[in-house]
């Protein structure tokens, strides 16, 4: 008999006889080790700290390609929640070459990826952390549950493990009790009760406490697809005081503040400590514990009215209060954009601006009572 070393672990087999055409096959190095390291280091914690335990699924591997989720679970009794990533993982050269989301290599190995499908790849392959967002807030989502509906918001903008920032969430229940995607995408179960939906430029968004969630990997799913039920499922980890969905915004593959950006018609704004804040759809402003109905998705050439404290706004002829009334349009309504040209300066909630939006009907609207999410035209200059 012999014995050696290899990395670390004691490996023994039979002495080669002289008719003996090949040694032992090397042992294939443990892709869940791999990927848990990579996940340890990722978080930035300790598995010495004992509180937390890695988790890694690989949902689909071949020879030498792996694809899955890697979580942190978390204990059940405080409010910081698991932590998780969908990794991508290469054999080469004798060893793992393991990416999470939101890491340079997770695009490229993802583009490559044979375990990884064709309709995946224009999705994940922007997922690697690169800022895109460039001050653009339009997210053409719905809020997570049936267009017409009416829930409470019974938590403003708060961290996905609570207090600590960004304030990416909002918790949201009642009505039907079903999760909706919010916007078309390729979903993926990262542990029970959590869907995680991968949409287009680069956001992703996060459904956590759900009861009978769907269980996919990588499944299209499209705006107002079923992902589960609202629940208190803590299995991965933190509290759930009451039945609701805890849901998140993720941009690049990290959470990012909601405030400012718009879900189903309505604009999070940050307020004094997580949990307050409050939701503006034009200027009815709804606090913690209130109602907010979803009016669906805004579109990317469309607009908000906004008259920063009720009433109408004024349509002109022309860009500017030097041209002719053509009527008015209501707080809260949404108008489509057919292109934008300077004129005449206001100043509303988000700001001072001397952009005016041309509709589609051929009138005038000043931008300062207007929220489209960017600070320049929606769809182009006239």
């Amino acid at each position: 008999m012999i014995s050696r070393m290899l990395a670390g672990v004691l490996v023994t087999g039979a002495l080669l006889t002289a008719g003996a055409v090949s040694a032992p096959a090397e042992p294939q190095p443990d892709l869940r080790a791999e990927v848990a390291s990579r996940l340890w280091d990722r978080s930035g914690l300790s598995p010495a700290a004992g509180d937390r335990t890695a988790v890694v699924t690989p949902s689909r591997q071949s020879a030498k390609w792996a694809f899955g989720t890697a979580v942190l679970t978390t204990p059940s009794t405080t409010d910081s929640h698991p932590n998780g990533w969908l990794f991508v993982a290469k054999l080469d050269g004798g060893g793992w070459q393991v990416a999470l989301e939101g890491e340079p290599a997770f695009g490229a190995l993802a583009g490559q990826a044979p375990v990884v499908g064709a309709a995946e790849r224009a999705l994940l392959s922007t997922q690697d952390g690169k800022d895109r967002a460039g001050g653009d807030f339009r997210t053409g989502m719905a809020l997570p549950f049936a267009t017409g509906q009416t829930w409470s918001m019974p938590g403003g903008p708060h961290g996905w493990s609570g207090d600590p920032p960004p304030w990416s969430s909002l918790d949201l229940a009642g009505g039907d009790q079903r999760v909706l995607a919010a916007r078309a995408g390729t979903a993926y179960t990262m542990c029970q009760g959590w869907v995680r939906v991968i949409h287009d430029r680069g956001y992703a968004t996060d459904y956590y406490h759900l009861w009978d969630n769907i269980n996919v990997d990588g499944a299209a799913v499209s705006q107002g697809s079923f992902l589960g039920n609202t629940g208190t499922d803590v299995t991965c980890g933190g509290s759930a005081l009451g039945r609701h969905v805890h849901f998140a915004l993720r941009q690049n593959s990290n959470y990012v503040g909601i405030a400012d950006h718009n879900v189903g018609k309505w604009v999070p704004q940050n307020g004094g400590a997580a949990y307050n804040g409050s939701a503006l759809h034009g200027s009815t402003r709804v606090y913690p514990g209130g109602s907010v109905h979803n009016y669906g998705a805004l579109g990317f050439t469309q607009g908000v009215i906004d008259t920063n404290g009720g009433g109408v706004v004024n349509k002109r002829t022309g860009p500017g209060t030097g041209y002719a009334l053509a009527g008015t349009v209501a707080d809260g309504a949404t108008v489509s954009v057919s292109c934008s040209a300077d004129g005449t300066t206001h100043t509303g909630r988000w700001g001072t601006t001397s952009l005016w939006n041309r509709l589609t009907d051929g009138t005038w609207v000043t931008d300062a009572f207007m929220w489209t999410g960017i600070g320049g035209p929606v769809n182009g200059y006239c």
